[in-house]
């Protein structure tokens, strides 16, 4: 099944906490996710009035839609228990942190977005992160040999 990553989320932010959530899409967006062709790279989720949105993620439009395709770059509503919002809230109020997606993916012929709070990085936490990944990567080369 398709599944798109947000590669670029693992580099920029520390994962604190991963949620699971649908998204409300129209059929001609479904297609293009099914075809792979969407982007989460620039995207963010925000709360607004008690409910969480994505912004900023791409979904190409459908080469077959014609008038009934979608705007690429649309807010798109997030589905998640009221629970689970409130958690988000206060985290999000108390610890600043942000609402980033992971990854969409296809559950049961539904599509979910990967939530993640998220603590930005500095600029020395990415160069450790680089310096540790090469050191992973050396070790692993060392014992092939």
């Amino acid at each position: 099944m398709t599944e798109i990553k947000n590669r670029k989320a693992y580099f920029d932010y520390t994962i604190l906490e991963e949620y699971e959530a649908g998204i409300v899409l129209t059929g001609t967006e479904i297609k293009s996710i099914r075809m792979g062709k969407c982007n989460l790279k620039d995207s963010y989720a925000i709360l607004r009035h008690g409910e969480i949105f994505l912004l900023n993620a791409h979904i190409s439009k459908y080469k077959e839609g014609n008038i009934f395709n979608h705007d690429e770059y649309r807010t798109r509503k997030l589905l998640l228990h009221k629970k689970e919002i409130f958690k988000i809230k206060n985290k999000m109020d108390l610890e600043g942190v942000t609402l980033v997606p992971l990854k969409l993916y296809f559950k049961k012929n539904k599509v979910k977005i990967l939530l993640a709070l998220a603590k930005g990085k500095k600029i020395y936490d990415k160069r450790q992160d680089l310096k540790k990944k090469d050191m992973e990567r050396e070790i692993q080369k060392s014992l092939k040999k």
